[in-house]
């Protein structure tokens, strides 16, 4: 996230604040979900939302860092799959596969 603030225009800095303290600050940090169950929501939500492959090449490395792995994500989005459909289920494995590359 600091990386996203840092490489941001100085005249949009305001929107990286504004999404680490709303998302991050205020929906991240509540408790209820463990951080590795949250994380796994947030992939499938933004993949589910289309057009976000950025944020969810982001969030399948905050996966990984939180202790997922690949085997539950692919998981998880073929779970999701009717609901959100194969060219969106396709673009978030691909973006899986770009961070996790197969063995």
């Amino acid at each position: 996230m600091a990386k996203m603030r840092e490489n941001a225009p100085p005249n949009q800095k305001h929107i990286q604040d504004y999404l680490s303290a709303f998302s991050f600050g205020d929906f991240y940090t509540r408790g209820g979900l463990d951080l590795k169950t949250r994380e796994l929501l947030t992939l499938c939500i933004i993949s589910a939302l289309g057009g976000a492959q950025s944020q969810v090449k982001a969030h399948v490395q905050g996966i990984v860092n939180v202790g997922n792995d690949k085997k539950l994500l692919i998981t998880a989005l073929t779970h999701c799959l009717p609901y959100m459909g194969f060219p969106r289920t396709l673009n978030a494995l691909a973006c899986v596969n770009e961070i996790i590359p197969e063995n």
